[in-house]
């Protein structure tokens, strides 16, 4: 769903808890050194401050004795995806400038002021700030970006495909309006998937909660954004024929020791996660470090795109309380709104002889 679409009517879904079922993927593919790598640079970051792995003991388990990783969570933060060029060289805040960042982030960002909402919405307007979620802080271990390989926290550069790709896409939708047919917004807009949902999951303004189920055989992740819920099997099945495309690819789990690790591909050319290529990899790892953490760390492999896999890490935190359903279509008058705007406006274009 979209900010246009924020209205649209939240009924409360029916209880979830009878949906169980569970997570894992095999990760089987050159991804894995990179995962472990950044895995092992996770480990020296939870040291340093102060995150601590519990003991296989220690960790609540399912009555199957799979880790529990059950119920609803959240990946709200101020951290941005890539770190900013004024905190270049710099992994860590110390706790003084985690708290300055947020309040600075906080105030650029809050669409209840004149600078926060021009910052926001560039002049369009939006909803107040009561509507938003975006946290109020950093990730639990202070990094200045959820990038956690390559070290410098940037998504690498393009091959020189990847270029080729964009600029085709660019070429394309520059010859068009922004609003020509309902074909020319994106499926945010349009309801088809939502804008954080994934895979993978990435923080953003709102709905950043996530509802996860496990059985002995399937693992179910539920996302409030469009609550769409991604039912990965863990019985070892092959993936579908490449031919076989989703929205959301196709998802297959598997446990590594007290990790759940999706693999999911096949997704489709529509939904291209960060211009990504038909045959982008993404490893999602899902594990318990804590009562009061959950570690979401996806590696994006696409050697069609990227020059080299790339990994980020968002520590989940746990909520009190139930997700409801969040439905985009109902009242979204946004898509209407948008495409009757873009008539009025060639109207008066061609009144004034200005049409393009």
């Amino acid at each position: 769903m979209t900010r246009r679409t924020r209205t649209a009517v939240r009924r409360s879904s029916a209880d979830l808890g009878a949906i169980a079922v569970s997570v894992a993927v095999a990760v089987l593919s050159a991804a894995a050194v990179a995962a472990a790598e950044a895995e092992q640079r996770s480990g020296t970051a939870q040291q340093a401050v102060g995150v601590s792995r519990p003991t296989k003991g220690s960790l609540p388990r399912t009555p199957f004795g799979q880790p529990d990783l059950q119920g609803v969570w959240s990946f709200s933060t101020l951290t941005p995806l890539e770190r900013p060029a004024e905190l270049a060289g710099k992994e860590f805040l110390t706790e003084k400038e985690a708290a300055a960042f947020a309040a600075a982030k906080t105030r650029a960002l809050d669409h209840d002021t004149p600078e926060g909402a021009e910052n926001a919405c560039k002049g369009t307007g939006n909803y107040n700030e009561v509507w938003y979620e975006r946290g109020s802080t950093v990730v639990k271990t202070r990094r200045t970006s959820l990038i956690v390989d390559p070290p410098d926290g940037k998504i690498p550069p393009l091959t020189a495909e990847g270029m080729k790709r964009r600029a085709t896409l660019a070429a394309a939708r520059a010859a068009r309006g922004p609003a020509d047919s309902w074909e020319d917004l994106d499926v945010n807009d349009r309801c088809l998937v939502g804008f954080n949902a994934g895979p993978p999951m990435m923080p953003s303004g709102y709905n950043n909660n996530v509802q996860l189920f496990q059985t002995p055989d399937y693992f179910v992740i539920l996302t409030e954004m469009v609550h769409d819920a991604r039912i990965v099997p863990l019985d070892g099945r092959p993936h579908t024929s490449p031919n076989v495309r989703q929205w959301a690819g196709i998802s297959r789990g598997h446990w590594d020791g007290d990790t759940m690790v999706v693999e999911t591909i096949n997704f489709s050319e529509k939904n291209a996660f960060r211009g990504a290529g038909p045959r982008m990899r993404l490893i999602e790892r899902f594990t318990r470090t804590g009562a009061d953490t959950l570690m979401y760390e996806v590696t994006v492999d696409d050697p069609e795109t990227f020059t080299k896999p790339w990994t980020f890490q968002v520590p989940m935190s746990p909520v009190d309380g139930k997700i409801y359903e969040y439905a985009c279509h109902e009242g979204n008058y946004g898509l209407a709104g948008i495409l009757a705007g873009a008539r009025a406006d060639e109207r008066r274009a061609t009144e004034s002889g200005t049409r393009r």
